[in-house]
């Protein structure tokens, strides 16, 4: 078997200390069969354990060393694994070099983890072959991720040839992408002294549709259109959503990165105190194959906050050209992003600002970077009934409508107005009652 030292692409794995473990154990059992193999009993063990700790860990179930295999092809970003990203096959001597590090792969896949248990007198490999896990639940991963490489694994194992196994792989690559960046939706910032700006994947978000939010036709459909010729490959605008709290602002954010995932698109959650970092960011992510969005939820900036001057900064660009593959969209309930003073329109400010309409028109204009601004309405009282009667149908809630809308009403005055939030939060707090209430 060739050595996994042998690989040129596929090297300098992040959670690669269980593979040096197991393949030294293959080498050694190559080289002397059962024989004279007690003093590596140490290392079989420290590496069981392992791979139940990943399985723990992401909620792995199955042959639980073809799922590690799987985990570390499927995260590993190198010069083959990100050119095949999104895109699929692509053409070059790579394509061999790829072949030559799969082959040794598939070899691992094809050797039966059980001839340790004659070695060591065991039932652990057994064990590890139909692994059934305590809790599905993941701590790292969700759901869709963790089955997804659990079903990569069996794909790649049943691969026939290398040439098969390969195949398989850049249809995977081509489907879901490479890395935290291929199998995670969203992500936050996280500033690491001495490091900069590190992405970091959210693995619990709300599977939020567009369908979901009741009523916004056009505003939804405007979102639509921006985002879909972004991710399409079309000239595309930044996007400002405006307007009263708890009109779904932020849900149709949510409900468009899950209707355009499948195509590329991508979301990173940014708060004003890390518009510093956004240049390190936009620099991690403006080679990929993806289509970033960078977040901003509830934008908004006092008079003596100056962060909008970065975020400005940002959207206009330097020098260097704008990548192609990143926009900005952001919430805000107010219109115009940054508070405004009615002395700022007079014509000599109380502190002496000889040049007012500059600083007004310097506030003002970071609205106008976002091409399309989209405005959410409160609703008023004959929308705001409907969106209660359609979450209530949606949610199983069965009462008589003139009751459901009399207790709405009632149930609105006090709990922040004609919105949809408040429906939701009328509806949840049904939903929560004792059934015999």
């Amino acid at each position: 078997m060739a050595r996994i030292e042998e690989c040129i692409l596929y090297r300098d794995f992040e959670n690669g200390e269980i593979l040096k473990q197991i393949t030294f154990l293959i080498d050694r059992y190559e080289l002397t069969g059962e024989k004279e193999f007690e003093e590596e009993k140490d290392i079989f063990y420290k590496s069981v354990g392992g791979l139940v700790e990943m399985a723990g860990m992401y909620g792995f179930s199955g042959n639980l060393w073809h799922n590690y295999l799987t985990f570390l092809l499927v995260n590993h970003e190198n010069a083959f694994s990100t050119a095949c990203e999104i895109r699929g096959a692509v053409e070059g001597s790579i394509n061999q070099l790829a072949l030559h590090d799969f082959r040794i792969f598939k070899e691992l896949y094809d050797f039966d983890l059980q001839v340790f248990d004659r070695v060591f007198h065991t039932t652990c490999c057994q064990s590890l072959k139909d692994y059934e896990n305590i809790n599905g639940n993941s701590k790292m991963f969700n759901q869709r991720i963790r089955d997804r490489i659990c079903d990569m694994s069996k794909t790649l194992a049943a691969a026939a040839t290398t040439e098969e196994f390969m195949k398989d792989m850049v249809q995977f690559y081509k489907d879901f992408g490479v890395g935290k960046l291929g199998l995670h939706k969203a992500f936050r910032i996280e500033h690491v002294d001495g490091e900069g700006a590190r992405i970091v994947p959210i693995t619990r978000i709300a599977h939020v549709k567009l369908e979901d939010l009741v009523g916004y036709q056009i505003p939804k459909q405007k979102l639509i259109e921006n985002t879909e010729a972004f991710v399409r490959g079309r000239k595309a605008n930044n996007c400002l959503l405006f307007g009263d709290a708890g009109t779904g602002k932020s849900s149709s954010i949510k409900g468009i990165l899950n209707k355009y995932y499948d195509e590329g698109l991508r979301i990173i959650e940014v708060y004003k105190h890390q518009f510093q970092d956004l240049n390190d960011v936009i620099a991690q992510i403006k080679n990929r194959n993806y289509k970033f969005i960078l977040y901003m939820d509830d934008l908004s900036f006092e008079e003596f906050e100056i962060e909008y001057k970065y975020l400005k900064a940002v959207i206009e660009g330097g020098l260097e050209k704008k990548p192609d593959n990143i926009l900005i969209y952001a919430t805000s309930n107010r219109r115009h992003l940054v508070k405004e003073k009615s002395t700022d329109k007079l014509e000599i400010a109380p502190d002496d600002d000889l040049h007012s309409s500059d600083t007004v028109q310097e506030k003002l204009s970071l609205v106008y970077r976002f091409g399309v601004r989209i405005y959410f309405g409160a609703p008023d009282k004959k929308a705001f009934q409907n969106i209660v009667r359609v979450l209530a149908e949606r949610n199983g809630v069965h009462m008589p409508e003139d009751q459901l809308m009399l207790e709405a009403n009632k149930w609105e005055l006090s709990h922040g107005g004609l919105t949809g939030r408040t429906a939701q939060q009328f509806i949840d707090y049904l939903l929560g009652k004792p059934v015999d209430e």
